[in-house]
């Protein structure tokens, strides 16, 4: 899986401690759908970073060796643009682990009909869902157990 970084212990994105993986890209859709010509995201220096290739057995082996966490985060960027990966990891992590996976997206439940339908395939699935809009007020999810920054984002646990 080609991503930016991985972050072991992460405790601002959920409720439990996590590993956020930021995945590889993102299409920009939330400052270009503002008609903006330059970006305003608040993972803009994520994009910066240079790509690295890790194996899903890879990220798995160093999540486990970790006795802190207790879930695994998809984010940074935009993972519906590496579904074929994300999903293959989600199929091989849950051969070792039950424990919660939350994918942050900029897409709305609508634009990921197909994949909310294949997500509920799998246990304790979480999806962050909303564009980011600058300027506006913040939210507290329940579900995530977090302010988020925008307040048209919400998340939704599939399974």
């Amino acid at each position: 899986m080609l991503i930016k970084r991985i972050e072991d212990e992460v405790f601002s994105d959920y409720r439990k401690i996590s590993m956020l993986i930021c995945v590889n890209s993102c299409d920009g859709k939330c400052w270009k759908e503002l008609g903006l010509t330059t970006s305003i995201c608040q993972n803009e220096l994520i994009m910066k970073e240079k790509s690295i290739e890790v194996s899903n057995q890879f990220i798995i082996d160093r999540y486990l060796e970790n006795p802190l966490t207790d879930a695994i985060i998809f984010g940074g960027l935009e993972p519906f643009l590496q579904e074929k990966d994300v999903f293959g990891f989600i199929s091989d992590f849950r051969k070792v682990s039950k424990d919660d996976i939350v994918i942050y997206t900029g897409y709305t439940e609508e634009e990921l009909s197909k994949q909310i339908l294949a997500l509920k395939n799998f246990e304790n699935i979480i999806v962050k869902f909303g564009r980011y809009i600058p300027d506006s007020e913040s939210k507290y999810d329940s579900v995530l157990g977090v302010e988020l920054s925008s307040s048209n984002q919400y998340a939704v646990r599939i399974s």
